[in-house]
Formats: C-alpha cells, structure tokens, sequence
C-alpha cells in the first residue's frame, strides 16, 4: 500500500515560517497531483495548495503570496513552505495525493495530517 508521511508541522509565533515536507512511498508509478488541505476546529476541510506532475500550481487565497508549493518528483515528495504565519492559519495539515500504482490502478490517498498552530 501507499504511505503518505508528513513531516514539520510544530508551534510557531505569528510572522514565523515553516515548511512541511510530504513523502509518498509504495509502489508507485506516478504521481498526478499533490495536493496540501487543511481543517481548524469547526471549519471545513479545505484545500490550501495543489501541484501536478508538470510543476502547475495552484493556491487558495488564503495563502496566495504566502505559502509556496514545490515537488521532487525523483523523491516523491511535496512541500509547502509557509511564510507570514498568521493565528488563522492554525489547522491540521493534510497532504493528500492523486497517484497511479504499478499495477496501472490510479488512487487518491490522504495523509495522517501535522498540526500547525501560529501563537505568541
């Protein structure tokens, strides 16, 4: 089966950066989409970035200027490099992938998630 592992979430004051890695192991062929969601307390789970296997990103408003997304694709990994931290971004981060196996079969799989809490 697929595993997704994130990695890097943690406390941080406001103004503060972190960058959450997302490593994607199994028996992959490829990777179409990487995606990184996100859900606070109360709140629906939404989609902060996503980045296909052509390097096409894509970013909520939210964290538009902000936050970047990247890929290495020799490493099946995703990042997602959050700058300006604000208290609003306090959430559970998802990674989430759209993938195709060896044995032909395309999957979507989500990560565990990695807390990211913004307080002074």
């Amino acid at each position: 089966q697929v595993q997704l592992v994130e990695s890097g979430g943690g406390l941080v004051q406001p103004g503060g950066s972190l960058r959450l890695s997302c490593a994607a192991s199994g028996s992959i062929f490829s990777i179409n989409v990487m995606d990184w969601y996100r859900q606070a307390p109360g709140k629906e789970r939404e989609l902060v970035a996503s980045i296909t296997s052509g390097d096409n990103t894509n970013y909520a408003d939210s964290g538009k200027g902000r936050f970047t997304i990247s890929r290495d694709n020799a490493k099946n990994t995703v990042y997602l490099q959050m700058n300006s931290l604000k208290p609003e971004d306090t959430a559970v981060y998802y990674c989430h992938a759209i993938l195709r196996l060896l044995n032909n079969l395309e999957y979507s799989y989500w990560g565990r998630g990695t807390q990211v809490t913004v307080s002074s």
